[in-house]
């Protein structure tokens, strides 16, 4: 930093992508810093992709490795599908967050220091013998020490805040300097900020300074060359930055209106689908009805009773939860009511890592319930599909009656992207099995009777004529009344069976990208799906021959998996688990799908994808 430029003498480069890492202490604010780099990026027309990854304590200890919160973020002017393998640029606020994150970053890509926090104390915490910005352990990165708490400090020196809060802001002065550096508007951050604090005018006035400062550091500071990231090529509407659960708060909301169906979230918090609770209570507007209940158990058994009386019910948890809901699930198998299970997966067993993202709930979905009971299972495949796919378990849930469980993901839940809102005339009307209480009535009312798919009729409390018997016990086909008879439990296993697989005939078939036959196909399904599309289009431009299929409807499987499963001579299943659904297939198809398998409470990388391909061609 040896002069000062102009701002027009500062070099300009144009980039199609960039890669950008937030690392901090818990405290330090990385995912609201993120989540303002984000929209910015979004509202400037970027295609995008975000990963926040941060600790499963509330607080750890200040300075410690265990402590360290990131977000990450992958924008360009091409199609974003992951949100990156190689940081090209790590802000990092802390010794610690820069111990943790530097083994990730790109050999000569560029490393922001907050160097304030590289004292003695600091470096003793995160493991350093000695200073990595004073000795050659960084050489190989460009290396920006910046004395952010310093500046921060200077520019708060009017405001009325004490020393600590004054400390809080800044990670909004490193924001500003990015904002500088990637040619980022200030203003829609500026909003937030004003907005999100409004009943606090200093706290308002003390970031907004920040903010400014940082950015005012980078115009005079010859601290890097400015870099733009032109706006992506996109289908024209209007879009929002998502989040899956979100997406999937938005896609509940819309089956309501489309099936004329009240929604009731029985739930109780649980990383990482709490947001799914705490966000659809806001929409009361709608109809919709949230009850926070004192465990699992109470929480999925209320949906039930609210299926039972006429409503969509739907209980929101991940996997330890998932697990206390079976008996109550199995409940629902039998009564054949609609219920909506969202189940957002993260590592395990037990607590495992709360905040970590996995896709070990598969087998547990599709057999973790007592006696014989199948349900739907469903996989959004990005964060804008959750959207979709919540949509569509309802739909499954009313027109089926039957429970239906959503598999997301940490990833999915936690992660971003640009959302193309659909109109809600593009939306189909969902038809239920809900009786008419005028209709008259000529034999005695048969609780499950049944139509062409199996689907018995909804009859909800208070209608008159349509009385009937409804329990956990075995009933009687046609009547429902309790039955201990061997055939007719066979009858009534069997029907059950045929009815989830009837679902067959209202889903769509699998799609392929790619060539529908060659050496080898990769089938992925839930969150793995852009990491899979990103190294599937480069092995293409590299002239080999494979495709992508990715699931969605895992139970039933679409009617043509068999037939492309057997188009290719190998199938690779990349899962975050220890081969799941490769076992499904194997069980089911006697095809020998090659498994690779990741349990790190991370997503795959595109490298990690196109080297095991890779292998799998050559050998």
């Amino acid at each position: 930093m040896s002069q000062t430029k102009t701002v027009e003498e500062i070099e300009t480069i144009e980039l199609d992508r960039v890669v950008i890492r937030f690392a901090g202490d818990s405290g330090d604010g990385m995912q609201v810093t993120g989540g303002q780099f984000t929209t910015t990026s979004a509202i400037a027309g970027n295609s995008l992709a975000t990963f926040p990854d941060y600790p499963a304590e509330i607080r750890a200890p200040q300075g410690t490795l265990p402590g360290v919160s990131g977000f990450q973020i992958q924008l360009g002017e091409i199609d974003i599908y992951t949100a990156g393998d190689e940081p090209d640029v790590l802000v990092a606020m802390n010794p610690a967050a820069l111990k943790v994150n530097i083994k990730d970053i790109k050999k000569g890509g560029t490393i922001i220091v907050n160097q304030d926090a590289f004292t003695k104390t600091g470096l003793d915490k995160a493991g350093y013998a000695s200073n990595p910005i004073e000795d050659d352990s960084l050489s190989s990165y460009r290396v920006i020490p910046t004395q952010i708490t310093k500046l921060t400090r200077l520019a708060l020196e009017e405001s009325k805040l004490d020393s600590r809060s004054k400390d809080r802001c800044k990670n909004f002065f490193a924001l500003g300097l990015m904002y500088w550096i990637y040619s980022r508007p200030l203003e829609t951050t500026k909003d937030w900020i004003k907005e999100k604090f409004a009943k606090k005018p200093d706290i308002v006035d003390a970031n907004l300074k920040a903010l400014q400062a940082g950015y005012n550091y980078g115009i005079t500071v010859e601290a890097l060359p400015t870099y733009v990231v032109k706006s992506a090529t996109i289908q024209p509407g209007k879009y929002r930055n998502i989040t899956g659960n979100q997406a999937t708060i938005l896609g509940l909301i819309a089956a309501s209106q489309k099936s004329s169906t009240p929604i009731f979230l029985g739930s109780y918090p649980i990383t990482p689908a709490s947001d799914i609770l705490h966000e659809l209570s806001k929409y009361k507007e709608f109809g919709v009805v949230t009850f926070q209940a004192e465990d699992e158990i109470a929480a999925v058994c209320s949906a039930i009773g609210a299926s039972f009386g006429g409503a969509i019910g739907v209980t929101s948890t991940s996997g330890p939860g998932l697990a206390l809901k079976s008996e109550a699930v199995g409940l629902a198998v039998k009564t054949e009511l609609p219920l909506v299970i969202i189940d957002v997966q993260r590592a395990g067993p037990s607590t495992g890592m709360p905040t970590k993202t996995e896709q070990s709930d598969l087998l547990f979905a599709m057999y973790g319930r007592h006696g014989e009971s199948p349900v739907c299972i469903l996989a959004p495949s990005t964060p804008s599909d959750c959207y979709e796919m919540a949509f569509e378990a309802t739909r499954l849930a009313l027109e089926f009656m039957t429970p239906v469980i959503l598999l997301s993901d940490g990833y999915l839940a936690n992660g971003s992207e640009p959302w193309l809102i659909p109109s809600s005339e593009e939306l189909p009307i969902i038809n239920n099995h809900l009786i008419d209480p005028q209709k008259s009535q000529d034999e005695p009312f048969l609780p499950y009777s049944r139509d062409e798919n199996l689907v018995r009729n909804w009859a909800i409390p208070g209608m008159a004529g349509f009385e009937h018997r409804i329990s956990g016990l075995e009933g009687q086909e046609g009547s429902g009344s309790i039955s201990y008879d061997p055939e007719n439990h066979e009858r009534m296993t069997e029907t059950r069976k045929k009815k989830i697989k009837n679902i067959q005939k209202s889903i769509p078939p699998l799609e392929v990208f790619g060539e529908t036959s060659g050496d080898l196909l990769v089938l992925g399904w839930g969150g793995t799906y852009g990491t899979i599309r990103a190294a599937v289009e480069e092995l293409q431009k590299e002239g080999k021959s494979v495709s992508q299929a990715h699931l969605r409807y895992l139970n039933p499987f679409p009617s043509n998996f068999e037939e492309v499963l057997r188009s290719y001579n190998k199938v690779l299943v990349p899962e975050i688990n220890d081969g799941q659904l490769s076992r499904l297939i194997k069980a089911d198809f006697l095809i020998n799908a090659h498994c690779l398998n990741k349990v790190q409470g991370q997503p795959f990388k595109v490298r990690e994808l196109k080297e095991a391909v890779s292998r799998l061609i050559e050998n």
